[in-house]
């Protein structure tokens, strides 16, 4: 498969012929979908916490002596059923939601999203990442000449690039990984991916396996 190649100023300047073994995969929604599950729920912290009869204060008396009043026995006013007593299986802060997944399934989904970008024109690749300043303007106005149709981009370095991630953090349509660290929520939650052609090169190497 062959993907266009930019300049810095949003023009084509030629094509570049990548893998297919990386861009040019069978996509399975089902496969991306599942490993899309499995990061978010990585991310998720469990939160909500509710406290057991045994935690609440109060209910150390009994409310009432056990016969003679006519109302129901009850041994303590923290009981489940009492207002503002304890909660009986409750959420707890110790749950948790963490899934494994196999490391080749996560490597055939990144392809397959890899692919997708390809193939939809999303994948835009640029001679070369580096600019005579690192200014975010610079960097915003670099975006507005590109002929991308979406709006949002995940821009992936061939290596850690400190000058990209310094134009780039305070863009919020805007994020800045490097190529070895792709992974399906990042490339799902982004309209266009850009990279260089050495990015190029490191996913290939990376995901080609």
């Amino acid at each position: 498969m062959k993907i266009k190649v930019y300049n810095l100023a949003g023009k084509e300047t030629g094509e570049m012929e990548v893998s297919d073994t990386v861009f040019g995969v069978k996509i399975k929604p089902e496969m991306v979908h599942q490993v899309f599950v499995q990061q978010t729920n990585n991310q998720r912290e469990p939160w909500a916490d509710t406290k057991n009869r045994g935690e609440v204060s109060g209910g150390g008396k009994k409310p009432w002596q056990q016969k003679g009043t006519g109302r129901a026995r009850h041994g303590s006013i923290r009981s489940p059923i009492w207002k503002g007593g304890g909660v009986a299986f409750g959420p707890l802060t110790d749950r948790n939601y963490k899934t494994k997944i196999n490391k080749k399934t996560r490597q055939a989904a990144i392809r397959m999203c890899l692919t997708d970008k390809a193939q939809s024109g999303n994948l835009m690749v640029i001679e070369d990442l580096k600019f005579e300043q690192p200014k975010t303007q610079l960097f915003a106005k670099f975006l507005k000449t590109l002929p991308a149709k979406l709006k949002t981009f995940l821009v992936l370095t061939a290596d850690k690039s400190d000058d990209i991630m310094r134009m780039s953090k305070n863009l919020k349509v805007v994020k800045t990984l490097r190529a070895q660290d792709s992974n399906v929520l990042d490339l799902l939650s982004k309209g266009v991916i850009l990279t260089s052609k050495d990015g190029i090169k490191k996913m290939e190497e990376v995901f080609g396996k």
